[in-house]
């Protein structure tokens, strides 16, 4: 779990993994997202079909993906396309930890940088923080990591992804 300060910009203090037995509201949505939104996107299922969601709270996203074959380039490292494509989804799914919204708006810009690169075999970790969630505006970065000895290690990629959310927030009850 994710220690979040109070103000409208979550900022994780520390994190410490969720236990099966003991998984926050978030990290049950965003496993239920998974599970049932990621079938329907082609290119999504395609690439994030493995993925594993590892912890989650409000605003805050960490999930575990081995990447195989269909992640390469053709020197064998991580496509840049497939890294921007996880940009893209972990964005969506920090936004939709926020307030547990089941759809997470449009993108409106997305940037990329490439740090180091990873390779078939190794398994990659990648972190979403909602930066902030507005009427209108949705603010992320992503982080992905290659683990190394079952921790997070060093940077692959780092991105940013902005979303209009205006229409995507949960419905209040009648």
């Amino acid at each position: 779990m994710v220690d979040l300060s109070s103000t409208a910009t979550a900022r994780p203090k520390s994190i410490t993994m969720s236990t099966s037995t003991e998984k926050s509201s978030e990290h049950l949505h965003i496993e239920r997202l998974v599970e049932t939104k990621l079938p329907g996107s082609p290119i999504y299922a395609f690439l994030l079909t493995p993925v594993r969601i590892v912890g989650a709270s409000k605003g805050h996203v960490v999930a575990r993906l081995p990447l195989s074959e269909n992640h390469m380039n053709s020197m064998g490292s991580i496509h840049g396309s497939v890294t921007a494509t996880i940009i893209d989804w972990m964005g969506g799914m920090a936004i939709s930890s926020w307030d547990l919204r089941t759809k997470s708006g449009v993108s409106v810009d997305i940037h990329v940088t490439y740090q180091s690169g990873a390779k078939t075999g190794d398994e990659i970790e990648i972190e979403g923080i909602a930066e902030r969630v507005g009427g209108s505006l949705a603010f992320t970065n992503i982080n992905i990591f290659k683990v190394e000895d079952g921790k997070r290690g060093r940077v692959v990629v780092t991105g940013t992804h902005t979303k209009f959310v205006k229409g995507s927030e949960p419905q209040k009850a009648a």
